[in-house]
Formats: C-alpha cells, sequence, structure tokens
C-alpha cells in the first residue's frame, strides 16, 4: 500500500530566532542560527510576496509586472560572535541577590544561572533545592522525547481491515495533535480505498490500546486536560474553536473521534455501525493512515503554548520507546533514565507527571538550567527544539502577555512559565543573551508565595529575568 499521504505541519519556532554566543552556534542538521531550516526554505518558496521595489523580471507572456519577492534578510538574532571563552562579567550575585528577597517570591525561592557556552554556574541559591516545577517539568518530558526518538518521527494514526475490507478499525497512535481537518482526510483516504475494493458499508471499531493504565490525571477532570488517551480529536476539546489554555473537555475523547470519523465516512458515501471499542483483529492491514508533524514542531508547540496534553502524550510515548507501560508510572520511569543519559543532576528529582500539573512533581533550579545548556551544546542538535520552542517574551504563548512595548525584556527573555494555582507555585525557566553576549540559561522556582493573585510573583520573577540581560 502507498504510503502515508495525509499530515499537517503545526506551527513552528517563534519568530524570533534565537541569538547564541559563539561556540553554541555550529549546529549540525536542520537547525541554522536557532531558526528551523525546514520553516525557512517552506517560507522562501511561496510566491511572489512582493517588496517595495522588487519587481520580477517581464517574461514574453507576462501581462504585467509582478512584485518580487524581497531578497531573504539574514537570519534573525543571529549569532553574536563573543569570542570563544570570554569571561562573564562579574557581579550578578549582587544584581540579583536583591531582586530574589522581593516578598513576593516567597521565603524560600530557588534560583540558577548557567553560562551555556562552558555550563559554569554563575549565580545559585537554594539550586539544589528539589521544588514543585509546575509547566516548566515540560522542558523534561521535552527533552526526554526528543532522546528516545529520532527527529523525524512522527506519531502515526491508522485505519486498518481484513482483506474483505468490511470491518475498519481505526487504530489511535497517540497522536495529540489529531485535528478534525486530518481527521476529514483520513476519511477521504478510507472512502477511496473502500471504493476501489466496492466496499460501501463497514463496521468500525476504534482501538486505544498503545496507553495504558488509568487515563484521568490523579488531579481529577479538569478543563486544563483531557483523558489522557491514545485517540483524540482536538484534544478533546468541546469548543474547537480554541486549541489552547484551559477548555471544556469531553469525557470520551476517543469514543467521540470514532463517532466522529463514522459520520464523515456516511457523508463520503460509506454506511458505518455505530463504533465500538475493540483492539484491531490480527492480520489487519493498513487501509489508509494520517501523520503528526515530526516531533521537534510537536514539542515546540507543547512548549511555547504549555500544551498539557501534548506533555501527557510524550510522556507515554517515551514510555513506549524506552520499553516501559505507556502510562502515568511508565512515564515517570522513563523521564529520569532519559535525562541520565545526558548526566544531569538528578538529585531529588521526580517526575509524577509529563506537564507539571501533578504537585507531586520535583525538580531543582539547577536541573532546569543544566538542561537548557544541554538544549545549546552544538553536539546535541537534536534538543534544539527546547530552545525554539520557548514563549518569546511580550510576543508568543504564555509570554505573550508577561512583558510590556516598554520592557527592556520584549523579544529578548525565552521562557517556560509554570503556575499552580492555590499551591503558590510560580516558576520561570529559560535563556535570555546578555549585554556581552553571553547565552545564560536561567531557573527561577518559588513555593508558597503569599496572596491568591499570581501576578506579584510573575512580575517579581520577569524582573530577575529582564535582569539578566543588562548583566
Amino acid at each position: 500500500m502507498p504510503g502515508p499521504k495525509t499530515w499537517q505541519l503545526t506551527a513552528g519556532a517563534a519568530a524570533v530566532g534565537l541569538a547564541v554566543a559563539a561556540g553554541t552556534v555550529s549546529v549540525a542538521g536542520p537547525w541554522d542560527s536557532g531558526q528551523r531550516t525546514a520553516e525557512r526554505d517552506r517560507a522562501a518558496a511561496r510566491g511572489a510576496g512582493g517588496g517595495a521595489h522588487h519587481q520580477r523580471p517581464m517574461g514574453p507572456d507576462a501581462q504585467a509586472p509582478t512584485p518580487a519577492p524581497a531578497p531573504s534578510a539574514p537570519s534573525v538574532l543571529a549569532a553574536l560572535g563573543t569570542p570563544a571563552g570570554a569571561p562573564v562579567p562579574a557581579g550578578l550575585p549582587a544584581a540579583l541577590a536583591p531582586l530574589l528577597s522581593d516578598p513576593a517570591l516567597g521565603a524560600q525561592p530557588a534560583a540558577s544561572v548557567v553560562d551555556t557556552a562552558t555550563g559554569n554556574a554563575l549565580y545559585g541559591a537554594r539550586a539544589d533545592a528539589a521544588m514543585t516545577p509546575a509547566s516548566t517539568v515540560k522542558i523534561a518530558t521535552a527533552a526526554a522525547a526528543l532522546t528516545a526518538f529520532a527527529p523525524d518521527h512522527r506519531f502515526a494514526t491508522t485505519v486498518v481491515a481484513p482483506a474483505d475490507g468490511s470491518a475498519l478499525t481505526l487504530v489511535g497512535g497517540g497522536d495529540p495533535t489529531l485535528d478534525r481537518a486530518r481527521l476529514a482526510a483520513l476519511a477521504d483516504d478510507t472512502a477511496r480505498a473502500l471504493r476501489a475494493r466496492s466496499v460501501d458499508h463497514v463496521q468500525l471499531a476504534y482501538d486505544t490500546s498503545l496507553f495504558t493504565g488509568p487515563a484521568v490525571h490523579p488531579i481529577g477532570p479538569n478543563e486544563n486536560l483531557a483523558p489522557v488517551v491514545a485517540l483524540m480529536t482536538d484534544e478533546g476539546r468541546l469548543d474547537t474553536g480554541t486549541d489552547s489554555g484551559p477548555a471544556a473537555r469531553t469525557a470520551d475523547p476517543a469514543g467521540d473521534t470514532a463517532r466522529a470519523f463514522a459520520e464523515l465516512l456516511q457523508a463520503r458515501g460509506v454506511r458505518a455501525g455505530a463504533p465500538v471499542a475493540a483492539a484491531a483483529p490480527a492480520g489487519a492491514k493498513p487501509v489508509a493512515s494520517t501523520l503528526s508533524a515530526p516531533l521537534p514542531a510537536i514539542v515546540e508547540r507543547m512548549l511555547t503554548n504549555s500544551d498539557n496534553d501534548i506533555a501527557e502524550a510524550l510522556n507515554r510515548q517515551t514510555a513506549i520507546a524506552t520499553g516501559r507501560p505507556a502510562s502515568f508510572d511508565g512515564g515517570a520511569e522513563a523521564v529520569p533514565a532519559q535525562l541520565a543519559k545526558l548526566q544531569l543532576p538528578l538529585g531529588g528529582a521526580e517526575f509524577a507527571d509529563g506537564s507539571g500539573l501533578n504537585r507531586a512533581d520535583k525538580v531543582t533550579a539547577g536541573l532546569l538550567t543544566q538542561l537548557l545548556a544541554r538544549a545549546a551544546d552544538p553536539a546535541r542538535p537534536m534538543l534544539r527544539p527546547i530552545l525554539t520552542g520557548l514563549p518569546v517574551a511580550g510576543f508568543t504563548g504564555t509570554l505573550s502577555a508577561r512583558y510590556g512595548t516598554d520592557s527592556a525584556a520584549t523579544g529578548l527573555v525565552r521562557a517556560k512559565t509554570g503556575t499552580l494555582g492555590g499551591a503558590g507555585v510560580n516558576t520561570l525557566a529559560g535563556t535570555v543573551v546578555d549585554a556581552s553576549g553571553h547565552l545564560l540559561a536561567f531557573a527561577f522556582l518559588t513555593a508558597g508565595t503569599p496572596g491568591a493573585d499570581p501576578l506579584p510573583t510573575q512580575k517579581a520573577l520577569d524582573k530577575l529575568a529582564t535582569r539578566l540581560i543588562a548583566h
């Protein structure tokens, strides 16, 4: 049978390129100065884009000149050219200590700042204290998945059938990015294949056996996460007009997806009985499939939007890739095992889930900064989506509203946010290029912050990150 026909590219790297010091930008593979080259090439291949005075020469059949694309600009925030081994200016402890004592950060915040070019710690305050990370744990989830799979890995949702084609099974492949458009395209391919076999009526089943263990997160049903199952559409959101953030979720994402698929087949002239949950029969052959975007793009989307559904799916996929049960418990074993391969400091770390919604998660600020430093290592290009996926201050994802136009950090700080309401947990971990051109990784963790409003704590965290720019 022909290879998969249907897949959809998810949004990739943010518009602002990654600035990195010399010694950290010589990256092999699909990366160039922190910019995804596949996306750059795709943009360059589009039709005429025009410009103020760029006109395409008129050919013999041309009716009128049309604007030609403007010449490609250099990579945004290209390498800054800091001399390798150039010392980081002193004085960081004196600059950060007063900011870290802000009462809004609680009694015992933790902080770590490292120079990614050398891995040297530039500042630390309780950097080895294991604390609840909230959504910054997604950095660890990303690193584990990226080291468990090849960078071109995609997740497949497949339709299989026995030789006579009269029974179909929709097999969930654990793709958290499957949406209605791709499901419809899968129905197109399935109906076409059935017509070629002169089949116009099928019994439909759906197989979710890839994931095991409890589907509902330990915190219970909530608007931040659908049940974690191997087959779902639009992350189980009942309002499909949104693709990130809290939303009402269905209790049965797999069943809803199968029923929607049956309706799509019906609209294409294939009658399908009411779908039932069942494992795909032995010997069933692929009829059609749809593939996710490559893993790096999925990781970027997870980090930019702090997508809990993607995080939990990647947690289970990592467990599968490392021979463990595809469950919360399997992920809790798989993630630290993968991080250990990167020679990271795992003392006190606990990974109860992939999203950070579980308050039992524990990491240190030092672990987060070392993870970010590994992602900047030119010898580890497979980890680069961790950096390119970080929200950009004032522009993208969960940092889009955290910095105003008058902030010195807007467009320069890239960081993963974390908040657990009611627990006084607010965190921020990411990268910034300082005034002397060094790429710094930072992590600031808080617990037991005062008051129910997280805004004062978030502002105090943002001040810490902003101060690194002037260092």
